[in-house]
């Protein structure tokens, strides 16, 4: 068990060679179309219910689900708030996932600005997730708000599947370009309407409208 005994665990070895070669996986879903993923965490997120780490964090590589981060075109609230959120943790895309899946699956804590994204000095806070949209500060190394808006550099750490390989927080970065825009749980800063995307071309810094339909890629 990865989570009880880290590094020592038998099962460390093979899952570290997986996320540094980018391995990818698969699962089938229940609208018959093929979900991709690869592992870009081990023992990063805190368990939900405060007993330690879980063992692996997955994130999405395909891009069969889409969805816009709200019906109305603001990110009052954040990613708390948002109904993407709603969608992944009990509706239409939780839905998606084979019930073998959603059985395994623990639930984390994950920080994130629930507030306003015009507030230079916002607090983060905690949601609890089974599934989640990646933070801008969870895949670049450092933020490109961190003197105007420190808040953007407190949404999680960069996940180790990415460090030394997304080095760019405003321009291209091949290692999470899949070929679309896919959302971030993160607000636009300075703005009431915007949510972060990730670029097809791996730029993380993009903002899209909250009610514009992009990839999703669960992590």
């Amino acid at each position: 068990d990865i989570a009880a005994k880290g590094e020592a665990s038998p099962a460390y070895a093979k899952a570290k060679a997986a996320m540094d070669a980018g391995t990818k996986f698969s699962m089938k879903l229940t609208n018959g179309k093929t979900l991709e993923y690869k592992i870009i965490g081990i023992n990063h997120d805190d368990l939900a219910d405060g007993t330690g780490k879980a063992g692996l964090t997955f994130l999405t590589t395909s891009t069969g689900i889409s969805s816009c981060m709200n019906m109305e075109k603001v990110n009052a609230g954040g990613w708390e708030k948002s109904d993407v959120r709603a969608k992944m943790n009990s509706g239409e895309i939780w839905n998606l996932m084979p019930s073998d899946f959603q059985t395994k699956v623990k639930a984390v804590t994950k920080l994130t600005n629930n507030g306003s994204a015009i507030d230079k000095n916002a607090a983060v806070t905690a949601t609890i997730d089974k599934l989640f949209l990646l933070s801008y500060s969870e895949i670049v190394p450092t933020s490109l708000w961190a003197n105007n808006y420190k808040w953007t550099s407190s949404e999680g750490v960069q996940y180790e599947a990415f460090e030394g390989k997304v080095t760019n927080n405003h321009s291209e970065n091949a290692a999470i370009s899949i070929g679309v825009f896919w959302w971030q749980r993160t607000a636009y800063p300075g703005s009431t309407t915007f949510f972060l995307r990730v670029h097809n071309n791996g730029n993380p810094q993009v903002n899209g409208n909250a009610s514009d339909t992009f990839c999703i890629c669960p992590a």
